[in-house]
């Protein structure tokens, strides 16, 4: 079963090649990539492209810069074959990573996401192990082995704290280009997806079978919106918009949660000591903002 690869990239070109590198080697040779470049200013790219020489490999450049959320929705009018994963720029995919996807898919036709165990990296390629990680793998399902999580206890796991690496996670294809991605949304948008997939009757299948390295970096993007406290109005306008959602269907515990959103505000809290050292008075106003709403 041939897998899609989506690679959507702006970025840090020599993690962006250790991604593709990662992919080209697969034990399992059935996949396509498709790398999306939005406009990154270096013209070397295409032509280290082409030097590769294998036709599994596509690279698309954009005319204009279609930011994160249309770039991403850009990636998936590539899609061919029934699974697809939509992977980060600066990940790396371990070389068990398809193989063990057609496997899960096969296992559990049931599923519609697909989340394996994931080795957590900084910039330098070093084990990380930060505050982030530990609140993930206290949100995360714990019982050991490969668990399906569906309707309103999806959305409820989801919305209580976002324990997924959303470039790890793959796809059915029907799935991903039945919802899409929700316009509007930078920060939030994979959280959105599966709560898309919650309310549309889908599953996700948690396998802690590990797969891939997920880089956290402290020049991400989501990074220097946390610190600015900007990501959090994104956040704030998405939990509200989920709580109203969620009622409409009954579900009144996943709407309860959203509403709340504590991790959120918490995190924001956790952030707000930093900010306040770093004098960056706009983010300490934002944060505080998110804590006491």
């Amino acid at each position: 079963m041939t897998v899609d690869i989506l690679l959507p990239f702006y970025g840090d070109v020599s993690m962006m090649k250790e991604a593709v590198r990662s992919v080209l080697r697969q034990s399992n040779p059935d996949w396509r990539l498709i790398v999306v470049d939005d406009g990154y200013p270096d013209d070397s790219i295409p032509g280290w492209f082409a030097a590769l020489g294998d036709p599994r490999v596509t690279y698309e450049r954009n005319q204009t810069n279609l930011g994160a959320n249309g770039n991403y929705r850009r990636c998936l009018t590539f899609v061919e074959n029934p699974l697809v994963q939509v992977m980060g720029a600066d990940d790396v995919m371990l070389p068990n990573y398809v193989d063990w996807l057609v496997d899960a898919a096969r296992r559990c036709p049931g599923a519609s996401i697909f989340q394996p165990g994931v080795f957590v990296i900084d910039e330098n390629g070093a084990r990380s192990d930060s505050l982030v990680e530990k609140v993930k793998r206290f949100y995360m399902p714990c019982s050991g082995k490969a668990e399906l999580l569906r309707g309103e206890r999806l959305a409820v796991s989801i919305l209580r704290g976002d324990w997924l690496y959303f470039p790890s996670l793959a796809w059915r294809a029907e799935t991903i280009l039945g919802l899409g991605f929700r316009e509007g949304y930078d920060v939030v948008q994979d959280v959105a997806l599966v709560c898309d997939v919650a309310m549309s009757g889908g599953g996700l299948l948690y396998d802690p079978t590990i797969a891939f390295m997920y880089r956290r970096h402290s020049g991400s993007d989501s990074s220097w919106r946390a610190l600015e406290g900007t990501r959090f109005d994104e956040e704030r306008r998405f939990f509200l918009q989920m709580a109203s959602e969620m009622e409409a269907r009954g579900w009144r515990r996943a709407a309860r949660v959203s509403r709340l959103h504590v991790s959120s505000r918490l995190h924001a809290a956790a952030l707000l000591v930093k900010a306040a050292r770093a004098r960056n008075s706009v983010g300490v106003r934002n944060l505080a903002k998110h804590i006491v709403r």
